[in-house]
């Protein structure tokens, strides 16, 4: 206990407190007393540190103190040891400096070898770098140099692709600045003059493909030309075939295995499609589109513009042909193209093209007056459909338009019949035509089936009908022509109903109506009537072959058309108009007897003395009738020929007994009678042998010329009958005189008077003796009277 106070003070005396140990382990410790200094002189006290720092100086200095006495004799040997260490570095130090001599001598020499080495490496380095940067240099400028080559050779392409070579691989490697500010600024020029020169050549084609377009358009419809040309005449051989086999004439039909190759349309697409792939490298390739579309568009309208200046029937294949070249150059520019056009850009513009061609198909249409002009656009515009179809357009509303136009054509393919065929009957002289050669026989008779027989007649050959038949048969035949030429290749396929309905038309509307125009114009003689009913006959005759040929140029097989009901409503017609002609010509013949029956006024109605000679006017009569029956016999059928003899006959019947009933006669006698009786003789007597020898017997076996003068023929006999009161009995009157009307037979009976020698003197006489003959006429004018 007593020890610890004094250790304590000890350590109060000699100064050591909490701070100088905590300083004095610091230093021991080797640690950074900077943090403890810093302090110090932020609280303002640095002089205590100071202090603290010098007493521990002094306490380091009297331990160093203690050590060295403690350990002398081992410093002093240390010292010792140190000195001879010394002298050892002396000499360490002496052969050193001898050694690095000789090697400062040695090295001076490798050292400036090593420098200039060095300074190799350094140049070697520069030299690589430099060669490096030449390199790229050059490539650089060669391929500007091949880029300015192609320039001026007009290869945009591969300029193009040395640009962008540069560009990509280049444009920021070049060591050069200046040759990389020059280049990065010469690109974009270079890429406007490319795209200027491309937009020029492109703007040249754009000008020359339009200029070409009308001649691939017509060398396309030029092709479709030729194409139907061969299919007509394939189905053209078919038909043959097949009508000469169903004939029973062997025919063998041969395919043309060899058909001509056309020649393909060539147009040249390279500019368009080097601009393009141009426009394309650039970045342009949408505005490009664009570009194109818009101008392709101005020209199609522009195209769609008819001409002003001239007829549109003149201008029409060149305004087709050039449509048809456009849109043949863009459905191939639509198919190889690689996306320059849509299909949607190529519907527009041909619903654009329809619509405009429509519209103008209909104007030009309306206004025209012709129809071959209407005929020579449908023939074009269906060639174009023929073209443009094989690209995969649709052309039906166009087509649609020729329909819609087909009456018109009609109408006036009609009228320029209606013309041809007034022209026709206005030139023709009603004279049998005279055939000197079988090539007018072939053209004019067989041509048109108009032959009475298949055997070739003898030269020269006079035909039953005027030149007016094959001429009018022409006509009929052209307008058959016309009107399938219209409406083949249209809308309707199967168009033979439509053919016949027009021709049916012009058979009734046109060639009908000259036909009765002409029978009833003035002037017409007997012979001109005869001739145009002949002439009618044969027309109606025409008709067959009017409907085959219809069915032939329609690709309809001749056995349909032979069906029955599948004539024509026309040869219906035709025959009422020849029955009317018939009457014309029957009109004109009573009309002529009438003047030679006028003549029976010169007859001595109450001659006392018995004339045996005939008539003059019967003479004059027989000799018409030989005239009249001879010229029907050699142009007229058969029933013709018999309805004008018997009309004439019975028109002359009528005559003699109107003679009798005439005002102008007011008597006769009996030697009138037996005049008028031999006269009556001499008329059927030319009837019965022109009956015969005409061919009429034959057919008409129940019938006769003499059966067309009963009426005439009772009434002589029944003047002439010794009991004529036996007309009232009915049995003899029906079989005797059933011809003869009860009025006309009382005041004929009344105007008879014979004189008393007559044979009928006792029945007329009323001063001469009475007799039964008086007697019986008495009674026969009683009972009419009492009948009347």
């Amino acid at each position: 206990m007593d020890a610890k106070p004094p250790k304590r003070r000890t350590a109060i005396e000699n100064g050591e407190t909490g701070e100088d140990l905590v300083l004095a382990t610091l230093i021991g410790n080797g640690d950074d007393l900077g943090p403890l200094v810093r302090h110090a002189f932020e609280m303002g006290r640095p002089e205590p540190l100071v202090q603290q720092l010098k007493h521990l100086m002094k306490k380091k200095e009297v331990e160093i103190e203690e050590l060295c006495k403690t350990h002398y004799e081992e410093f002093i040997r240390a010292v010792d040891e140190l000195r001879g260490v010394l002298v050892d570095a002396e000499e360490l130090k002496s052969d050193l400096a001898s050694d690095n001599f000789r090697l400062q001598e040695v090295g001076s020499a490798l050292l400036l070898k090593l420098e200039e080495l060095l300074e190799s490496y350094s140049i070697k380095k520069s030299v690589t770098e430099a060669i490096k940067m030449s390199k790229i240099c050059i490539e650089v400028l060669q391929l500007c140099v091949k880029c300015n080559t192609h320039l001026s050779a007009g290869q945009f392409y591969l300029a193009l692709k040395a640009v962008d070579l540069i560009e990509k691989n280049y444009l920021k490697n070049i060591p050069v600045n200046k040759i990389k500010i020059v280049i990065e600024k010469a690109i974009p020029i270079i890429k406007a003059h490319v795209e200027k020169k491309v937009t020029t050549h492109f703007n040249e084609w754009l000008v020359h493909i339009r200029s070409s377009a009308k001649n691939i358009g017509q060398t396309a419809i030029g092709h479709a030309a030729s194409a139907r040309q061969r299919e007509e005449e394939t189905l053209e051989r078919q038909r043959k075939a097949e009508e000469m086999n169903m004939y029973g004439m062997e025919f063998v039909y041969t395919l043309d295995e060899e058909v001509s190759e056309e020649s393909p349309l060539k147009f040249d697409l390279t500019p368009l499609h080097r601009s393009y792939h141009i426009h394309a490298c650039l970045g342009l390739q949408e505005q490009f589109r664009e570009y194109y579309y818009k101008n392709r568009m101005l020209q199609l309208t522009s195209d769609l513009q008819i001409s002003s200046s001239q007829a549109f029937v003149e201008s029409h294949h060149v305004y087709l042909a050039q449509i048809a070249g456009y849109f043949i150059v863009e459905d191939r520019v639509l198919r190889t193209s690689g996306g320059l056009l849509s299909d949607e850009q190529v519907e527009t513009m041909w619903e654009t093209t329809v619509a405009k061609v429509t519209s103008v198909l209909e104007t030009q249409f309306s206004l025209m007056r012709s129809a071959t002009h209407l005929l020579l656009v449908k023939d074009y515009i269906t060639l174009l459909e023929a073209a443009l179809t094989q690209y995969g357009y649709k052309v039906g509303s166009i087509l649609e338009v020729l329909d819609k136009s087909r009456d018109k054509y009609h109408d006036l393919l009609l009228e320029e019949c209606r013309q041809q065929i007034s022209n026709i009957f206005s030139n023709d002289t009603c004279e049998q035509m005279v055939m000197k050669k079988d090539a007018d026989y072939e053209s004019n008779v067989l041509a048109f089936h108009l032959q009475a027989s298949d055997i070739m007649p003898a030269f020269p050959y006079i035909a039953p009908f005027s030149s007016m038949v094959p001429d009018s048969c022409r006509v009929v035949r052209s307008f058959i022509k016309g009107s399938v030429d219209y409406l083949s290749h249209g809308v309707n396929c199967n168009f033979y109903d439509t053919v016949r309905k027009y021709l049916d038309k012009l058979l009734i509307d046109v060639l009908n109506e000259v036909i009765i125009n002409k029978v009833h114009s003035t002037g017409l003689g007997e012979s001109q009537a005869m001739q145009i009913a002949a002439n009618i006959s044969y027309l109606e005759r025409a008709c067959d072959f009017f409907v085959q040929h219809a069915a032939q140029l329609c690709g309809i097989p001749v056995r349909v058309v032979e069906r029955p009901r599948a004539g024509l409503t026309a040869q219906a017609i035709l025959k009422t108009s020849r029955d009317e002609a018939y009457l014309a010509l029957l009109n004109l013949v009573h009309s002529k007897l009438e003047e030679f029956m006028a003549l029976t006024e010169n007859i001595n109605w109450t001659s006392e003395e018995l004339v045996q000679n005939k008539n003059d006017y019967m003479n004059e009569v027989v000799f018409y009738l030989e005239t009249l029956l001879s010229k029907a016999q050699q142009i007229l059928p058969l029933d013709a020929l018999y309805k004008v003899g018997s009309g004439a006959l019975e028109h002359i019947s009528n005559s003699i007994v109107a003679a009798f009933l005439s005002d102008s006669v007011k008597r006769f006698n009996a030697n009138a009678v037996i005049v008028i009786n031999n006269d009556l003789k001499m008329l059927e007597n030319f009837a019965d042998e022109r009956f015969e020898s005409t061919g009429l017997k034959e057919v008409y076996k129940d019938g006769s010329f003499r059966g067309c003068l009963i009426e005439a023929r009772q009434l002589i006999n029944l003047l002439s009958s010794s009991q004529p009161e036996n007309f009232m009995n009915p049995v003899i009157r029906q079989k005797n005189y059933n011809a003869l009307d009860y009025k006309k037979v009382g005041i004929i009976c009344d105007k008879f008077k014979d004189s008393a020698d007559g044979i009928f003197g006792s029945l007329s006489s009323r001063n001469t003796k009475t007799n039964s003959r008086k007697k019986s006429m008495d009674v026969l004018k009683k009972r009419l009277k009492d009948f009347n």
